[in-house]
């Protein structure tokens, strides 16, 4: 790839990083809004949240240290970091190494890691409530998310994250993109909080995740944690329509781009229809949901052993 293409594709890959946020939030309120048989809010309204937000002058609480609005800054260079090596345009991302994938989950982790601290940091019972669901829940999470990353490593045989998502339909394994995709979903509703995990609409504490985290959070530091997690959000819708994407973005970039993007609309189209259409599950029901993605990536590997034992033999 010569370096005035890499410019461009990183280029493209940082807009859809920074605006897709918005725009994918806009299409998952107005397609629950179609289902409710309502208006709704302007497609681009959460760009009008954040701005007034941005706006306002924060309110601390008189026992929270430094660390609590550090926080959410923290997280939110924590996922625009993890993005920027998230293959969101198919066998591409600007940052680029051996076992990157690794580096993303853990940038992540480090993202979750700080959203819980400066949760707890303002003493409330709610937020550490919210936290310590948070942690449980990424406990089911994360081992789902390690699990895809091996079955694409043994089905493509490469170590980067962008040859994992962007070579996976080029190897006879490309039938493992149906339980891959399942996977990535329940991933994204997951830690994205979205239902039927998390509710982001719900003012009530006893069952709120997310959102009971940043109560407390005023101003720009709840502008930037709204943001992180439409980013979140973004990252994993990137990778679900990279994954179900067959072009090559270095082969056909104009394509593979508009590919991608419809995809990440139609991921976002397919989330507000779930929220519009089924109810939050109970608590004690969410970790065996989650295990649903791990089952997912588990039957994928099968797929690849299946594969890999026929071809032997």
């Amino acid at each position: 790839m010569t370096p005035l293409a890499f410019a461009a594709l990183a280029l493209v890959h940082g807009a859809l990083v920074l605006l897709m946020p918005i725009v994918l939030t806009g299409v998952i309120n107005r397609t629950k809004s179609w289902w409710a048989g309502r208006k709704g809010p302007r497609l681009l309204q959460t760009a009008s949240d954040l701005r007034r937000l941005l706006r306002k002058r924060p309110v601390v609480s008189s026992v929270a240290s430094p660390l609590f609005r550090s926080g959410a800054y923290v997280v939110l260079v924590c996922n625009l970091v993890a993005a920027a090596m998230a293959p969101m345009l198919g066998a591409f991302a600007p940052l680029q190494f051996a076992y990157d994938f690794i580096a993303v989950a853990y940038t992540l982790g480090l993202a979750r890691l700080a959203l819980m601290v400066s949760a707890m940091d303002v003493g409330s019972s709610f937020e550490g409530m919210g936290a310590a669901r948070e942690a449980a829940f990424s406990a089911f999470a994360e081992p789902a998310l390690f699990l895809l990353f091996g079955t694409l490593l043994a089905a493509t045989g490469l170590s980067s994250f962008a040859g994992l998502i962007g070579h996976v339909h080029h190897t006879p394994h490309y039938l493992l993109v149906v339980p891959l995709a399942l996977a990535l979903l329940v991933l994204l509703q997951t830690e994205a909080a979205r239902v039927p995990v998390d509710d982001p609409l719900t003012h009530l504490e006893l069952t709120m995740i997310h959102e009971v985290m940043i109560l407390d959070h005023s101003g720009p530091e709840l502008a930037a944690m709204q943001y992180a997690a439409g980013l979140k959000m973004t990252l994993y819708a990137g990778l679900l329509a990279a994954l179900l994407n067959p072009l090559d973005v270095r082969v056909e970039p104009f394509a593979a781009t508009l590919a991608s993007m419809g995809l990440m609309l139609l991921v976002a189209c397919v989330v507000g229809c779930i929220e519009a259409l089924t109810a939050r599950l109970a608590m004690r029901w969410v970790p065996r949901y989650v295990l649903l993605a791990a089952a997912a990536a588990l039957l994928g590997m099968l797929l690849v052993w299946w594969l890999a034992v026929g071809a032997r033999g």
